[in-house]
């Protein structure tokens, strides 16, 4: 089967397209003819055309490194039902690939203010999440190798964004994290980078595009990137697993993450960009699969090398299994940050506190923020920093600093702090 990418510019090509039903070929001609057309008429579509070109030659590039799908190809059915067969033993593996002790080099630091977050688990199966819009396409949360998220399921391209309180909200630097879950012979998660022309009004657009192959990003009138992902991650190592996906953006440098790895830099970008979505070529069968979504303004505390002389270091990088004092792995460019900070400065002694939003009983919550300050305090340990350098305390969700009623004020004020003694 012929897969055709289409960019839908605006909504009324996006209607016009829905409302017919013609021949593939009849049809990406005439979209080529339009936008050509558009382009004479706006004279603003320049920049965006070049994304849509390079976009395309992602996806036939990326195609060229999919095994044959006749061989591969998933049973027929619900997403749902396409991935519950592998789901039971993919898990360990999963959990055998993302350790901890393996991102021990990891230097990703997320932004100090998390402006959206949200892992689907209030969401009901079936239904489209709370706190999204859809642009384009079919999504759909469902639960994908254990865990809920959210499923790009129909489109070319299909296109969610995180609801926002307004269109301008990505600051300089930002962050952006997820999870993904890449089921074999599907396409990859693009994080489209946005923004408005404020002369011309025309929408601009570069692409993150990460599949099982490489990292590339394509941006209007410049140079685009990529990069293949090293073998240990690529290829059968990377289909049917869930990956961690970060991005970091500061002073016009784009740098992304794939688990453990720094797969690709671009050194100077041409744009700014002030919104995101995810979007890519959904099918029922091979959806796009993302979760655990995060966007953070700030990042990467430059403190490395300096006196410290704060009376503390507050992070929103280390992260714990819901419910649980588990850390997870990517926690640790956090965790060397701080490690690099004691390095610097040998007499400093830190307390490690942990903090909760107030989801669950106040008695509960104070456990578990002793728990996961006992946690931190061990990894560091375990990590050559001397044990007579850290205590560790629980606030639970006695010390907000941010609202408890919005998904990213629970999500700032689940934190760990660092507090000079």
């Amino acid at each position: 089967m012929k897969r055709i990418l289409i960019l839908v510019v605006t909504c009324s090509c996006l209607q016009a397209l829905q409302a017919q039903v013609v021949d593939p070929k009849q049809t990406a001609q005439q979209g080529a003819t339009d936008h050509v057309n558009n382009n004479i008429s706006n004279g603003v579509n320049n920049g965006l055309d070049k994304t849509e070109n390079s976009i395309k030659g992602l996806f036939k590039k990326k195609s060229k490194t999919k095994t044959d799908s006749s061989q591969q190809k998933p049973a027929a059915g619900s997403q749902k039902a396409a991935t519950t067969a592998a789901s039971a033993g993919q898990q360990a593996a999963d959990g055998a690939v993302q350790t901890i002790n393996s991102y021990q080099n990891y230097d990703f630091v997320p932004g100090d203010k998390i402006l959206f977050e949200d892992n689907f688990i209030d969401d009901q199966d079936g239904e489209f999440p709370a706190h999204w819009q859809l642009k384009a396409g079919q999504a759909v949360v469902n639960k994908t190798a254990g865990y809920q998220a959210l499923s790009l399921t129909d489109g070319n391209y299909v296109r969610v964004s995180p609801r926002m309180k307004t269109d301008s909200y990505l600051t300089d630097p930002f962050t952006i994290e997820y999870d993904t879950y890449f089921i074999t012979d599907s396409y990859g998660c693009i994080v489209m980078l946005r923004s408005t022309d404020k002369e011309s009004g025309a929408d601009r657009e570069a692409s993150v595009l990460v599949n099982h192959s490489d990292v590339s990003f394509s941006e209007p009138d410049a140079e685009d990137f990529s990069k293949s992902l090293p073998a240990a991650a690529a290829a059968d190592n990377y289909d049917n697993k869930w990956h961690h996906v970060a991005i970091a953006y500061k002073n016009h440098q784009l740098k992304v993450y794939v688990d453990q790895y720094r797969v690709l830099v671009v050194p100077e970008m041409k744009f700014t960009y002030s919104n995101i979505q995810f979007a890519g070529i959904g099918e029922d069968t091979k959806p796009i699969v993302i979760k655990n979504i995060r966007i953070a303004s700030g990042g990467a505390m430059n403190m490395i090398g300096k006196k410290f002389t704060d009376a503390k270091i507050i992070t929103h990088g280390i992260n714990f299994d819901i419910d649980k004092a588990t850390i997870k792995p990517e926690s640790m460019g956090t965790l060397n940050m701080i490690i690099q900070v004691l390095k610097d400065n040998p007499d400093i002694k830190f307390e490690v506190d942990g903090h909760t939003d107030n989801s669950g009983a106040a008695a509960h919550n104070l456990t578990l923020s002793q728990q996961r300050a006992d946690a931190v305090k061990t990894q560091l340990i375990s990590m050559g920093v001397d044990a007579s350098r850290l205590t560790s305390k629980g606030f639970g969700d006695t010390k907000p600093i941010s609202d408890n009623t919005s998904p990213e004020g629970k999500a700032n004020n689940r934190r760990v702090e660092f507090v000079k003694m």
